[in-house]
């Protein structure tokens, strides 16, 4: 079993940044990738990023985006640390959600079928 944990969400005005960290435990070896989703009131939970967890310590290639957050979020992971980022910049109010971070054994994809374990979520809420 791998354990995640997710903090640094928060309440953040427009055009802000806030940075999440997701912490991973357990059976760490089998993670293949690992990514971020993130689910607003009454809409379905959406991918946001994803990344390659094997090959090096810190590493930010090997990642996706989804269209609504290119160029504003960056995805990264330290291994040595088993903890997965997500720096999130220049923040709009339809960025608000319930982030939940996850990982998979096997791919590196963008469905939520695809990834094994999931944590609890962290509240980002971005005001306008």
């Amino acid at each position: 079993q791998v354990q995640l944990v997710e903090s640094g969400g928060g309440l953040v005005q427009a055009g802000g940044s806030l940075r999440l960290s997701c912490a991973a435990s357990g059976r760490t070896f089998s993670i293949y990738a690992m990514g971020w989703f993130r689910q607003a009131p009454g809409k379905e939970r959406e991918f946001v990023a994803s990344i390659l967890w094997t090959g090096g310590t810190t590493y930010y290639a090997d990642s996706h985006y989804a269209d609504s957050v290119k160029g504003r979020f960056i995805i990264s992971r330290d291994n040595a640390k088993n903890t997965m980022y997500l720096q999130m910049n220049s923040l709009k109010p339809e960025d608000t959600a319930v982030y939940y971070c996850a990982a998979s054994k096997t791919r590196l994809g963008r469905l939520i079928s695809q990834y094994d374990y999931w944590g609890q979520g962290t509240q980002v809420t971005v005001s306008s």
